[in-house]
Formats: C-alpha cells, sequence, structure tokens
C-alpha cells in the first residue's frame, strides 16, 4: 500500500491526456469527459498493479509494447456481462426476431440464419443468443446457424471460448437450459459442444471496415458509447449495411438511435426497442404457390 499516494501524485493531466490519446489512435475508442473519474482510476490502479511509480513510465510500456497496451486498453473495457441480461431483449428475440425469419426463409435451401454478438466481451451475450435460437426455432438443425462472436479484447475472447462460467452466473439460465447446453466442469460447468459449434469468435474492433457478410440480426450492446459521435455513425451505417432487409438491429437499455441519419425503423414489443432495417418479412405466398403448382 505504500506505493498508493507516490502513483497517484506522480500521474499527471497531461499524461493521462496523452494515455486518452493514444488509446483513441490506436482503436479509434474515446474516454470522454463523461467517464473522467472512471479512466484515471483504472490508469492509477493499472500503475500500481505494474509497480510503476509515473504516468511516464506507463506510456514508454504501452508506446513499445503491444502487449502491454491490450493490457491497460482490456482493462479499460471490462464490461459487467451476464446471461440473459436483459431479460426482454431476449423475448424479442425469441418471440418476434426469429419467428419473422423462420417465416421469411421457410422456403430457402439452405435456410440460414445468421445473428452478430459485436461486444461479446467473456461470452455470456453470444451462448445467451445461441441458447434462444435452439428454444425457439422449430427443427433447428434444419437450418445453418452461425453466431458471430466478436469484441476487441483477446483475453475477453478466450475466456468466451472456454466457456467455463461458475454456477452464480448461470442464475438467468433456467435448470433445462443448463441441463439441455451444459455439462458440470472443474471449476462450474461448461457450454456443450454442439451449442459452442454455433458460434464463431473472433478479435475484431468494431471501428475497423471488415467485411463480415449479412445478419439477420446484430445485437450492439454498451459498446457504442465508446466511440466519438463520428465514428458512431459510420459503425452504425455498416451495421445497417451489414443486415438482411426485414433484420434487426439491438442495442442497450440505455442508448438510443434518435436523431441517428441510420433509415431505421424502431419497433415496440414489450418492453424493448428495437430497430428494423426496411424490407420483406414475410415470404412471398404468389411464388410458393407457383412452386406448387409448378410441380403438380
Amino acid at each position: 500500500m505504500k506505493h498508493h499516494p507516490v502513483a497517484a501524485a506522480r500521474l499527471t493531466d497531461s499524461e493521462l491526456d496523452q494515455i486518452r490519446t493514444l488509446i483513441e489512435q490506436r482503436s479509434a475508442i474515446l474516454f470522454d469527459s463523461s467517464r473522467e473519474r472512471f479512466f484515471s482510476t483504472r490508469v492509477r490502479e493499472h500503475l500500481e498493479e505494474k509497480k510503476l511509480t509515473r504516468g511516464s513510465d506507463l506510456l514508454g510500456l504501452i508506446r513499445s509494447s503491444s502487449i502491454e497496451y491490450e493490457a491497460l486498453l482490456e482493462g479499460l473495457l471490462t464490461q459487467e456481462t451476464s446471461f440473459f441480461r436483459y431479460p426482454s431483449v431476449f423475448e424479442a428475440l425469441e418471440k418476434k426476431i426469429l419467428p419473422e425469419v423462420q417465416e421469411r426463409k421457410f422456403w430457402e435451401n439452405p435456410r440460414t440464419l445468421r445473428i452478430w454478438s459485436a461486444g461479446c466481451s467473456t461470452g455470456e451475450e453470444p451462448y445467451s443468443i445461441a441458447i434462444t435460437v435452439l428454444d425457439a426455432l422449430k427443427f433447428a438443425e434444419a437450418w445453418e446457424i452461425e453466431i458471430l462472436a466478436t469484441d476487441v479484447s483477446r483475453r475477453a475472447l478466450r475466456h468466451a471460448e472456454r466457456g467455463v462460467y461458475s454456477r452464480r452466473t448461470l442464475e438467468a439460465v433456467s435448470s433445462a437450459q443448463v441441463e439441455n447446453c451444459f455439462t458440470p466442469a472443474k471449476q462450474g460447468f461448461q457450454v456443450r459442444p454442439r451449442v459452442r459449434r454455433m458460434i464463431a469468435f473472433a478479435q475484431i474492433n468494431l471501428a475497423e471496415s471488415v467485411y463480415v457478410g449479412k445478419f439477420d440480426c446484430i445485437f450492439c450492446m454498451n459498446v457504442l458509447m465508446y466511440f466519438s459521435d463520428d465514428r458512431r455513425l459510420a459503425i452504425l451505417r455498416r451495421f445497417y449495411d451489414a443486415l438482411e432487409p426485414g433484420g434487426y438491429f439491438l442495442l442497450g437499455h440505455a442508448e438510443t438511435l434518435t436523431n441517428v441519419p441510420v433509415k431505421f425503423e424502431p419497433v415496440v414489443f414489450g418492453d424493448c426497442r428495437l430497430y428494423r432495417k426496411p424490407g420483406s418479412i414475410a415470404p412471398e405466398p404468389r411464388r410458393a404457390a407457383a412452386l406448387v403448382e409448378g410441380a403438380q
């Protein structure tokens, strides 16, 4: 504890600004004035963990080593996450979004379902999506299902790929879901292979333009707040382009798309606000009838 006042005294506002600027230049992630106290507290804690006494030492370290830079960034981006964190969102997925996809793609061969969990942290969100899909989709084995789970943090993704969670973190998962989707493991429960195979994990920074294909639904919970207004708008446009017509975009509860010039249609379902990309939501009955007639 003796180091505490020294570390605190030697981290100047100028050094904090330089660290903030470096992060924005490298990762496009912005810690603005609304998170000033959080940012300075986390950086000080990181200084102590590294047993450094000055901000300039930390700056030298993160400039010269990408591993050290990532370690600092991961400490700053640690997100509180849990299974089925927003129950109303998963209810909308189960009772509105998936039935629409099922109806729209009924005649397609192969039937594909693609969902993106952008900012997946330690994996609870994509696994919650997979469990919901298995519960909601009739004959899930007749579908080609891919859940893309991306995050900027390598450490979080390693945790997610292992798929091992303590009993406490599974509080919101029903006993039937635990039985169907998990097996007992040393540190709690491990996600079963058939659920893990539905998910592709990848390290992606949303500020970088990476082609990921088209999706029926995109989850982006409590991630956009880490970017500047301009960057946020560019990311939202990419999400819009990556959605299939009739696809849905989901944000965290405290987030909204008001005053954003992207052509999403807001849809309220229960306690959840969804954003829909305009386009077809049902199969074409005439085309289906023609196929049947043609077969006669």
